[in-house]
Formats: C-alpha cells, sequence, structure tokens
C-alpha cells in the first residue's frame, strides 16, 4: 500500500507544475500585451502586478502559491503514512484530498467566486486533517517490536 499511498502526492506534484504553466501561459502574453518589460525592473516579485494587470490574469498565480502553502503539511503527511503502513482509509483521504485541491485550482483560476473556492478548501482542509491526525495516530502508537529491524 506504500505506493498506493504515494501516488497521490506525486499526482499534486505534477498537478502543481501544471499550475506553473497555466501561470506562465495566461502572464506573459498579458504582461507583452500590457507593455510590461519584466526585465525593466530588478527585484520583481509576482505581487507586483496586482493592479497592472486584470485580476484574472493573477488568479492562477494565486492557485500556484496556494499550492506552495498548505500542501506543504500533505507531503509529509503522505510520507509518514506511507513509511508506517498506509490502509485505504488513508489512500482515500489522500485521494480526496488531491481531487480537491485539483477542483480548488480549477475554480480559482477560472470562476474564482470565493464562497464555493473557500467551500472546496475547507473540505480539503478537513480531509488533510484526517490525514494529519492518522498520522499522529500510527506514529505515537505505534509498536516498535512489530517494526522492521
Amino acid at each position: 500500500m506504500q505506493a498506493q499511498m504515494l501516488a497521490p502526492a506525486a499526482v499534486l506534484v505534477v498537478w502543481s507544475l501544471v499550475m506553473l504553466f497555466w501561470m506562465a501561459g495566461v502572464r506573459l502574453p498579458a504582461l507583452k500585451k500590457a507593455g510590461i518589460d519584466l526585465g525593466a525592473r530588478p527585484g520583481g516579485r509576482g505581487q507586483d502586478l496586482e493592479g497592472q494587470v486584470a485580476p484574472p490574469i493573477n488568479w492562477p498565480a494565486h492557485n500556484y502559491s496556494h499550492l506552495m502553502e498548505q500542501p506543504t503539511v500533505f507531503y509529509p503527511t503522505v510520507v509518514i503514512l506511507a513509511i508506517m503502513g498506509a490502509g485505504p482509509v488513508d489512500v482515500a483521504l489522500a485521494w480526496t484530498y488531491v481531487a480537491l485541491r485539483i477542483v480548488h485550482s480549477i475554480w480559482q483560476a477560472t470562476v474564482n467566486k470565493v464562497p464555493v473556492r473557500f467551500l472546496l478548501f475547507i473540505t480539503s482542509t478537513l480531509a488533510l486533517l484526517a490525514l494529519a491526525i492518522r498520522a499522529v495516530m500510527a506514529t505515537a502508537f505505534a509498536d516498535p517490536s512489530a517494526l522492521p529491524i
């Protein structure tokens, strides 16, 4: 079940890269159209584009940033459970988290209505919370004699 537990994390890594390319594919043409020269000012950051391009141009970037935040808790949680011996519930929770994060990404990058986005976020957070609690249970209550030497 180790590979099955790690698969959702691998998919979320790939999805994060999809969002990176989506962000670039939307932003770079918009910057060119707006006449913004990326090399004109050293040290610029993505946040500097707020108010300089239409909000929908920044939505994929906002989501990409989100994928660099909370999922950093998801990845070690998945690894802990994979090492300790994940069960079917763990795998289902991990896939639920990843599916909700992908739907959240698509919603935020396209429609971006906050009530739905928040519902997707909080639901995925609850799946992550359940995974985290299961990781604590798997480690704190582990029987050391059952582990391989």
